[in-house]
């Protein structure tokens, strides 16, 4: 099981996600912005974060960019899960830093496999 912070401003597009990764096994916690997401992430550094592009306050390639400043959270995976659907916002995402990109709207089964393909190749790092 591992411990996921989802960052999301559409409620219902959070929800979807946390229940799916929930019902995988997971431990998942939502937050509506990217400020409160680096808040709780720098409380308790989760296992993976998933990010939105587009969120108040901080946007998801902006907090990617911060977390990646930091030696305790440049390792931390990064998925960002975004309505943004063009080559150039994806390459400007893992340029960011973001170790995933899926695009809105999502399968939650592929979601959950993603996330764990994720963290199968980041846990060897993370320890």
């Amino acid at each position: 099981m591992a411990r996921i912070i989802i960052a999301d401003d559409d409620e219902l597009v959070g929800e979807m996600a946390r229940d799916a990764l929930i019902a995988a096994g997971h431990g998942a916690g939502l937050v509506s912005n990217g400020a409160d997401a680096l808040r709780v992430i720098k409380a308790r550094r989760p296992d993976l974060v998933i990010l939105d592009c587009n969120m108040p306050e901080l946007s998801g390639v902006l907090l990617v960019q911060e977390l990646r400043k930091s030696p305790d959270f440049a390792d931390l995976p990064v998925m960002m899960l975004t309505g943004r659907r063009g080559d150039r916002d994806e390459e400007l995402a893992r340029f960011a830093g973001a170790n995933d990109y899926m695009k809105k709207p999502f399968d939650p089964d592929e979601l959950v496999f993603r996330v764990d393909e994720l963290l199968a190749r980041t846990a060897p790092a993370a320890r």
